[in-house]
């Protein structure tokens, strides 16, 4: 019981660190490195540092933790056949999506950044970021629907 409590709160945690992180560089800081507003390119080398460290880490820990909920709450039948199963699956096909998108922006970003330019990197970028920012905000709708047992409502 405690095991679970733990890796709902984890779970919840940095599901919200890795949500927030991407829609704030995909709302704030990409569009104002577009725009001009660094001039050097240090600051969003260190945030597109931290943002790749936050999706690792909250990435192996929903990995660990939805992991462990699953495995407690579901079978493969139930996983597979019931509404909240499906949307555990969906939850997982996000979290993949997430990951791999947060990966191409910031090697996108980044490698643009080494040869010391700003806008032009953050330009090509932003598309990618927009869409992990949408697949983030999918992902904690997808939870919301799981915690509040929408399966009951159907």
């Amino acid at each position: 019981m405690v095991d679970v409590l733990a890796a709902r709160t984890a779970h919840l945690i940095f599901a919200a660190l890795w949500a927030g992180s991407v829609c704030f560089v995909a709302a704030v800081v990409l569009p104002l490195a577009r725009d001009g507003a660094f001039n050097t390119t240090r600051p969003l080398e260190v945030i597109s540092g931290k943002l790749t460290s936050i999706s690792r880490v909250s990435s192996v820990v929903l990995l660990l933790s939805g992991g462990h909920l699953a495995g407690n709450r579901y079978t493969s039948e139930t996983l597979f056949g019931s509404t909240n199963g499906r949307l555990v699956l969906a939850m997982v096909a996000l979290w993949l999506l997430l990951t791999a998108l947060v990966e191409i922006g910031t090697k996108r970003f980044e490698a643009g950044l080494t040869g010391k330019k700003i806008r032009e990197p953050a330009r090509d970028a932003l598309p990618v970021f927009r869409a992990a920012a949408v697949t983030a905000i999918g992902l904690l709708v997808v939870a919301g629907l799981l915690s509040a047992n929408v399966a009951r409502l159907l």
